[in-house]
C-alpha cells in the first residue's frame, strides 16, 4: 500500500461564531502512526473529519501527499475511515460488507474477492467471512470494519475512537492488532482517542490537543519525559502527574531552590526565565516516588488516606503534612501500606519537573 503525508496549514474551523480549530498547522509524515489525543471538546474528531473531507475548513488548506484536497470529495482523497460504530450492514455477511464499497466503485467480482481474501488473511478472519454481524463479538465486528477499510487500499487510514465500544480486555487485544496491522502494511495512519494509554502504546507521533490548539507534538516517551507544559504533563501518564505549588527562594545558573509548605527542594534547573519570588509548580509522576530511606534526598511525609492494591503495583493516596495537598504514588505490589498509617516517600531531584507561573516547563540542567 502507498505511503502518503498529510499536511494541514493554518486550518481554522468555526461552527457559527464558535471556533473549534484555531489556526492549526501540522504534518504527518508518510508511514507514520499519528494519534490525536486530548479531552472531550478539544477538536480532535473535527480535525480528523477535516482530513477526511466530511467537514470543510473555514480557512486554511489540507494536503495529502502533493495534492491540495481542501475541497476534494471524500471519495477522491485516497482515505479510508473507521468509526466508533461498526456501521456494518446486518443482512450481509462479513465478506459482503467488506466488498460492498468495491462493488459500488465498479470493481470486478474477481478482484473484489481477491482483496477481501487478502484483508481477511491480514486480520486472521478467514473463518468469519460467511458470518453475519449478529454472529460476531464486538472485537470481531470492529475487525470486519477495519477489513472494509483495508480492501480499499487507501493512502491514509483514519480511525475515529474505534475501540471506545469495547470492554477493557478487547481494547487491549485490539491495540495489539492495530499495531501489528500498521507494522505489516506500513500505511500512514491517523487515530483519534481521548485515552492517553492508547496514544502511548500505538503512536510513533502524538499530537496533544486542547481547546482547538496543539499543545505539543512528539514521540510518546518524549512527551512523557519532557512535557512542554502543565497540561501535557497532567494528560500524559496514568495516574496523572502530581503538582505542588511553590515559590522560588533562590535561582542561579543550573540550580533552583523551591520553597514548599513542608520545606525547600533544590532542583537542577535554571534557564534564565525564573527568578527569586516567582510562583511555580513542581510535578512528580506517581511512579517516580519510592518509600523513603534514611538517606532520602527529598522526602515527603504524610498519612495514607486510600490504598488501591492492583496486584503488580499499589497506588497510595497520601495527605501531606503541613498542607492541603494530596499525592498519588505508585509503589511495588509487594509494598505494604495501610490506610491511616503514616508514610514517607522520596523522589530523586532529577525526576522532578518544574513549571513557571504560566505553566511552561523549565528546562533541566542537562538540556
Amino acid at each position: 500500500m502507498a505511503q502518503s503525508s498529510v499536511a494541514l496549514r493554518d486550518v481554522v474551523k468555526t461552527f457559527g461564531a464558535a471556533p473549534v480549530i484555531k489556526g492549526l498547522s501540522l504534518t504527518v509524515e508518510p508511514g507514520e502512526f499519528a494519534v490525536f489525543v486530548g479531552p472531550s471538546g478539544c477538536g480532535k474528531s473535527t480535525l480528523l473529519r477535516l482530513i477526511a473531507g466530511l467537514e470543510t475548513p473555514t480557512s486554511g488548506t489540507v494536503r495529502i501527499s502533493d495534492r491540495d484536497v481542501t475541497h476534494v470529495h471524500p471519495s477522491k482523497r485516497g482515505i479510508a475511515m473507521v468509526f466508533q460504530s461498526y456501521a456494518l450492514y446486518p443482512h450481509m455477511t462479513v465478506a459482503q460488507n467488506m466488498a460492498f464499497g468495491l462493488k459500488i466503485r465498479g470493481m470486478t467480482k474477481t478482484e473484489a474477492n481477491a482483496r477481501v481474501k487478502r484483508a481477511a488473511d491480514i486480520l486472521q478472519m478467514d473463518q468469519l467471512l460467511d458470518r453475519k454481524p449478529r454472529a460476531l463479538s464486538g472485537g470481531q465486528r470492529q475487525r470486519a470494519a477495519i477489513g472494509r477499510a483495508i480492501v480499499r487500499e487507501p493512502d491514509v487510514f483514519l480511525f475515529d475512537e474505534p475501540l471506545s465500544n469495547l470492554d477493557a480486555a478487547l481494547r487491549g487485544q485490539m491495540r495489539v492488532e492495530l499495531a501489528r496491522l500498521h507494522a505489516q502494511l506500513g500505511t500512514t495512519m491517523i487515530y483519534v482517542t481521548h485515552d492517553q494509554v492508547e496514544a502511548m502504546t500505538l503512536a510513533n507521533k502524538i499530537v496533544v490537543l486542547n481547546g482547538g490548539r496543539i499543545e505539543q507534538i512528539g514521540r510518546p516517551l518524549d512527551l512523557y519525559r519532557r512535557p512542554a507544559n502543565v497540561f501535557v504533563a497532567g494528560f500524559i501518564g496514568s495516574p496523572k502527574m502530581n503538582f505542588l505549588d511553590g515559590k522560588v527562594s533562590a535561582s542561579g545558573v543550573g540550580a533552583t531552590t523551591i520553597a514548599l509548605p513542608d520545606g525547600p527542594v533544590a532542583l537542577p534547573f535554571g534557564d534564565g526565565r525564573i527568578k527569586s519570588g516567582d510562583v511555580v509548580k513542581i510535578g512528580v509522576r506517581p511512579e517516580d516516588f519510592r518509600l523513603a530511606r534514611d538517606d532520602a534526598a527529598r522526602a515527603f511525609e504524610g498519612r495514607v488516606v486510600l490504598v488501591e492494591p492492583l496486584g503488580g503495583e499499589t497506588i497510595a493516596h497520601i495527605a501531606l503534612d503541613g498542607g492541603a495537598e494530596t499525592l498519588v504514588v505508585k509503589l511495588s505490589g509487594e509494598a505494604y501500606v495501610a490506610a491511616g498509617a503514616p508514610i514517607r516517600v522520596a523522589v530523586e531531584p532529577q525526576r522532578i519537573h518544574l513549571f513557571d507561573s504560566d505553566g511552561v516547563a523549565v528546562a533541566p540542567k542537562e538540556a
